[in-house]
């Protein structure tokens, strides 16, 4: 039985570790189990029509966070559990007797993941006073880890942001209506620029594919709202009698595409179009699809 419960208790840590490495440190940023609590949070959130906001992004972070540490936890308790009470030194005052092993187990598990060093209970077991502090060193590395997730998200919400913002403001006057009456080679560093933008935005979603779920509650820094306008600026482009303005567009348009497969690939259940995508990221995120027009 102790030999069942050590194999299983390596088993949870090492499929909570695996979890924490492809999320955190994997260039696609794609744990599975952290994606179910993401995705699960996102569908509880859409299913209540966003009533929490901006919290929700959070939220699943956090409670992706808390796994990992459940995980751990309970991971390294059924690694103790066949040493408890045997295998460790009590304080004066503590009966191992008052309490059950696994509970025992628990609470020696967690006051090492969080490095508290209480010192009431020691292990005197040769072979879990080897292996305890490794449970320390993947507290503390979670403890980094979460804290680094948590900090990098926001310089990609930095530049969805601002590219909603840039989207909302060509809308607002009209860019794509009256791209032939401007300097074309001016509209066409304008579209360049945006393509760079779209770009990054799908790194973005790439690398941090959790800030998918990170809800705007203002209109004008939503990217899944303002983004239909892109497909106006793509259509303009492609109408006008510049063929640098033209080849902006083209280039603009194909931005515009491996965007659209990558939300619907990763993020939506939509059609193979990219109108579909764009669509599809808006009614995900609370707004009516293909709103085009300085109202929007």
């Amino acid at each position: 039985m102790g030999v069942a419960l050590t194999a299983a208790g390596v088993m949870v840590v090492v499929v909570g570790l695996t979890d924490m490495f492809h999320t955190l440190l994997h260039p696609t940023g794609k744990g599975r189990l952290s994606r179910l609590v993401l995705v699960g949070t996102w569908k509880l959130s859409r299913a209540s029509g966003h009533r929490f906001g901006s919290a929700v992004g959070p939220a699943a972070m956090t409670a992706a966070v808390l796994l990992w540490v459940l995980l751990q936890g309970v991971g390294w308790a059924l690694i103790y559990y066949p040493h408890v009470p045997d295998g460790f030194s009590y304080s004066p005052g503590i009966d191992p007797g008052a309490y059950s092993d696994f509970a025992q187990a628990l609470y020696i598990s967690f006051v090492a993941l969080a490095t508290l060093g209480f010192g009431d209970v020691v292990a005197t077991d040769p072979w879990i006073r080897l292996v305890s502090p490794l449970e320390a060193l993947a507290g503390f590395a979670l403890l980094t880890a979460a804290l680094t997730w948590f900090s990098q998200v926001y310089a990609p919400l930095s530049r969805r942001r601002a590219l909603a913002l840039e989207l909302k403001g060509m809308a607002g006057t009209g860019y794509a209506e009256r791209l032939h009456e401007l300097d074309q080679a001016a509209v066409s560093r304008a579209l360049d620029s945006l393509t760079a933008d779209v770009a990054k935005v799908l790194l973005d979603f790439t690398q941090h594919p959790e800030g998918y779920y990170f809800q705007e509650e203002d209109p004008d820094l939503s990217l899944a709202r303002q983004l239909s306008y892109a497909l106006a600026l793509r259509d303009a482009a492609a109408a006008s009698p510049s063929a640098t303005v033209r080849f902006s567009g083209l280039r603009l348009a194909d931005a515009l595409d491996h965007l659209g497969k990558k939300l619907r690939r990763d993020f939506l259940s939509t059609g193979d179009g990219l109108e579909e995508a764009v669509d599809g990221y808006a009614a995900d995120h609370g707004h009516s699809p293909g709103n085009h027009g300085p109202n929007r």
